[in-house]
């Protein structure tokens, strides 16, 4: 059984800062990349970055400049430094880790940008 959680998520104001982390636990057998996700209130989840085990990184386009994705794949751990937050990026934010042919997912964490 794998378990994924995250971290980090909260109330920040336009043009702050947020630092989101993901951890990965268990039977673990390979990491073949990770990734962020999110989902805004009656609207679909979509990708905002992920991470190969290899070191490359995607990005969804309004994210790009703005938020970094790193991660360390021994420990089964993600991170996505957020800068400049908009109140669109208000959103429940969900890790994603591929191992195989399974996906496992986090529970979320709320992140809301509002002044």
């Amino acid at each position: 059984q794998v378990h994924v959680v995250e971290s980090g998520g909260g109330l920040v104001q336009p043009g702050g800062s947020l630092r989101l982390s993901c951890t990965a636990s268990g039977s673990i057998f390979s990491r073949n990349y990770m990734g962020w996700f999110r989902q805004a209130p009656g609207k679909q989840r979509d990708l905002v970055a992920t991470i190969t085990s290899a070191g490359r990184t995607n990005y969804e386009d309004s994210v790009k400049g703005r938020f970094t994705i790193s991660g360390d794949f021994a420990k089964s751990t993600v991170y996505l430094q957020m800068n400049s937050l908009k109140p669109e990026d208000t959103a429940v934010y969900y890790c994603l880790l591929v191992s195989g042919a399974n996906n496992y997912w986090g529970q979320g964490t709320q992140v809301t940008v509002s002044s």
